[in-house]
């Protein structure tokens, strides 16, 4: 049962964001930051009862702050030079090598 209102409330945000994206842009562009995937994940994590598991949940999370930051700012700079399905493929490539570098360090791109 937990399994399904989880898919609930991500389906009800997918929905908002494609309702929103008809009014104008800014919206789509900000509700992906209500933390929606990781309210489940540290209820999740949270029903374990570790209270250090619960803290290594949410300084993992914080380590891709950075990665969001390079995804959005590689699309932002490849849009005006391809179609926005690259810009956004460029966005995840940027995004994994940050996230091999916030996690696994140097080590795991050489």
């Amino acid at each position: 049962m937990d399994i399904i209102w989880k898919g609930i409330l991500g389906g009800l945000l997918t929905a908002l964001i494609a309702f929103l994206s008809k009014r104008g842009n800014t919206l789509p562009g900000i509700l992906p930051l209500f933390p929606t995937f990781a309210i489940i994940a540290l209820a999740i994590v949270g029903a374990k009862g570790e209270t250090s598991g619960f803290r290594e949940a949410l300084l993992a999370g914080a380590k891709t702050i950075p990665a969001y930051l390079a995804f959005l700012g590689a699309c932002y700079l490849a849009i005006g030079v391809m179609d926005y399905r690259l810009a956004i493929a460029t966005g995840i490539a940027a995004w994994l090598v940050v996230i091999l570098i916030s996690f696994y360090g140097l080590r795991a791109i050489s």
